[in-house]
């Protein structure tokens, strides 16, 4: 599987180079061992040039296909819009390229299957950018559930509540299901090993931006998962939450209950005449740095060592299918089954 010399720097190109790219960047440049970021591209003018500058990478490109051809670009990082995703899995597994794809990897069942077969023929490391698997608290519940103190799954939640700032202009169809509780759909399933989802109920609004309603934003999200186990899982999501970036975790199994994630700061509280107050954390990249750190680390180290990934393309097109499932209950106001909408 792996075209790295044993014991040698993996050469990672960075494909997309916008907030979220800029930012796994520098974690491949400044806090991944074992990599070293050879190369940016990015199509914007100028994009690509102004971060391999700041991060010394040693080229830049506006042309991905300069990628495929770079001897030095053993892995790619994908950080571009959703909706490029599977086309730029299919071209890096063709150039014998191990991949690493920010969530979601495709956004029909079609591209996801075509992404996996691309990946699997090419016998290439395909990883997606599930950070909490990564994250200490989610992966100390995973613990006790695989060790069996929890017990068996009955109720899961997954939560995900953006800090708000964002233009609705710039916001797709169906966003919520398939950028934003596509982690939740994931994480509910991290948390349910060996489970399925078989259906979905959905209920979504404007409540943020309302005036974008008839346009059909959907801003604000409530999904109730049943799998096959029998559990029961709630995902939701808001884009608005005026303290900060919120996202926790919850299962409650026979054994006991398992809590995830409270979005402080620090632990520590402040109490004056006002009444007491904490701070919370205001953005992704400041709550997820060591687990998105970890999971590009677990990326380099699978293709140094020809390992499979620890988030497969198959984990996508789980998470994936809730998310579609989940758009469509909203629009069918009713329950969706999976296996309807996995066809």
């Amino acid at each position: 599987m792996s075209r790295v010399v044993a014991d040698a720097p993996v050469g990672v190109a960075l494909i997309g180079s916008g907030r979220m790219g800029s930012f796994h960047a520098e974690t491949l440049a400044r806090r991944v061992p074992g990599a070293r970021l050879v190369a940016v591209a990015d199509a914007a003018p100028g994009a690509a040039e102004r971060l391999a500058g700041v991060l010394a990478a040693d080229r830049a490109y506006t042309d991905v296909a300069q990628v495929w051809d770079d001897p030095s670009v053993d892995a790619v990082v994908i950080a571009t819009p959703a909706r490029t995703h599977a086309d730029l899995v299919v071209a890096a597994a063709a150039a014998g390229r191990s991949v690493f794809c920010e969530k979601p990897m495709a956004v029909t069942l079609a591209d996801a299957d075509r992404a996996i077969d691309a990946a699997r023929a090419a016998d290439i490391v395909l990883q997606v950018g599930f950070n909490r698997r990564f994250a200490p608290d989610w992966v100390a519940a995973r613990g006790l559930i695989d060790t069996g103190r929890l017990g068996t799954p009955r109720l899961l939640r997954s939560l995900t509540r953006d800090p708000g700032g964002f233009d609705p202009s710039r916001v797709p169809p169906d966003t919520i299901f398939l950028e934003t509780l596509i982690h939740d759909f994931d994480t509910l399933r991290f948390l349910n090993p060996g489970a399925e989802a078989v259906e979905v109920v959905a209920t979504a609004d404007a409540l943020v931006e309302p005036d974008w309603r008839d346009r059909g934003l959907l801003d604000t999200a409530v999904v109730v998962v049943r799998f096959d186990n029998g559990a029961l899982g709630t995902a939701e999501a808001c884009f608005e939450a005026a303290y900060g970036y919120d996202v926790r975790g919850e299962v409650l199994g026979s054994g006991g209950m398992a809590q995830m994630g409270d979005g402080r700061r620090t632990g520590m509280t402040y109490s004056d005449a006002a009444g007491r107050s904490v701070e919370t954390v205001r953005g992704d990249q400041e709550l997820f740095v060591d687990a998105y750190t970890a999971e590009l680390t677990a990326f380099v180290d699978a293709v140094r060592t020809g390992t499979p990934a620890q988030v497969t393309g198959e984990d996508a097109r789980s998470a994936l299918t809730i998310a579609l499932a989940a758009a469509e209950s909203v629009r069918t106001g009713g329950p969706v089954r999976i296996d309807e909408v996995a066809k």
